[in-house]
């Protein structure tokens, strides 16, 4: 059966207050488009759960979508810091857990295999294992030395965005590849977003990619340019200038409100959003051809 639905409609279903929402993509492939969607049917008391929780966070906080941050690295990449949740988290408005990219991904990899906690010598994080009470230690049985472990991360959905997937939600991912096959099979329920949809014989054609299966996945929407203002390897680029825009866009809470009026609630999905844009943008962000070498699998 196609597990095909719009995004609004998905995270209707599954999307509920006080959910822990993890959206997947290391820098790549962030599912702003979801983010959006979730701040237009106004959830509230979110937990955020991300390995650096990027633009996508600090707009759900300016929402009033959340009431706690799960993160390693909190900062607008490549500029300086996410300034809505650091405001936030200094004003004591906002709930934080925080653990070095070792420590959120080994939390991932603990709940998705389903073990209770995860051993991670060494963190490379002493300070953390400090403040942070969730880094405890445990005896090796074999060795009888300390190791340092983290707890299972479980949310209760993931959103990850793919290239391609089929109609019953097995998807392909290439490029920078970052924990979305982890938070996936860690959560109770998953959103797939997707550039393409295609026949299944595509995805077969071509198995090692396939990173998300079909039968851990709920949704399946496509969603052409959903990770504006991030990207996706092979369809468009980063937008740099907007991760640079909105440094100043968030340093004024009449700017953050004012971009998410006109940019959030004032579109009703993203092919408005992107067509909204308009055509200099896409332009700038138009990649071109660079295909791989293809690959014999040889038939019996």
């Amino acid at each position: 059966m196609s597990k095909l639905v719009s995004l609004s409609q998905a995270v209707q279903q599954y999307v509920h207050d006080g959910d822990m929402i993890y959206a997947a993509g290391f820098t790549h492939m962030i599912p702003f488009a979801a983010g959006h969607e979730i701040i237009r049917q106004k959830r509230r008391n979110l937990v955020l759960a991300r390995a650096t929780p990027d633009l996508i966070y600090d707009q759900m906080v300016a929402a009033g979508c959340a009431s706690k941050v799960i993160f390693s690295y909190m900062g607008n990449p490549g500029v300086g810091s996410l300034r809505i949740v650091r405001a936030e988290l200094e004003a004591g408005r906002l709930e934080w857990e925080e653990y070095s990219h070792f420590g959120m991904i080994s939390r991932l990899q603990a709940g998705a295999t389903g073990l209770p906690f995860m051993p991670m010598n060494p963190t490379a994080a002493g300070d953390l294992e400090h403040a942070n009470p969730n880094y405890r230690t445990v005896t090796d049985p074999y060795t009888g030395q300390p190791v340092v472990v983290v707890p299972a991360l479980k949310p209760d959905v993931a959103i990850v965005h793919v290239q391609r997937a089929d109609a019953d939600g097995n998807a392909q991912i290439w490029g920078i590849i970052g924990e979305q096959k982890e938070a996936a099979f860690a959560a109770k329920h998953v959103i797939l977003t997707a550039e393409e949809i295609v026949d299944e014989a595509i995805i077969r054609s071509d198995p090692n990619r396939t990173l998300i299966p079909g039968f851990i996945v709920d949704a399946v929407c496509h969603v052409p340019y959903c990770s504006h203002p991030s990207y996706t390897q092979g369809y468009y680029d980063r937008d740099n200038d907007f991760y640079m825009e909105w440094d100043k866009i968030s340093s004024s809470p009449e700017a953050t409100q004012a971009y998410l009026d006109e940019w959030v609630y004032g579109v009703k999905d993203r092919d408005e959003y992107w067509q909204k844009l308009g055509s200099k943008t896409h332009k700038r962000l138009k990649v071109s051809k660079n295909l791989s070498s293809p690959v014999d699998y040889g038939k019996y």
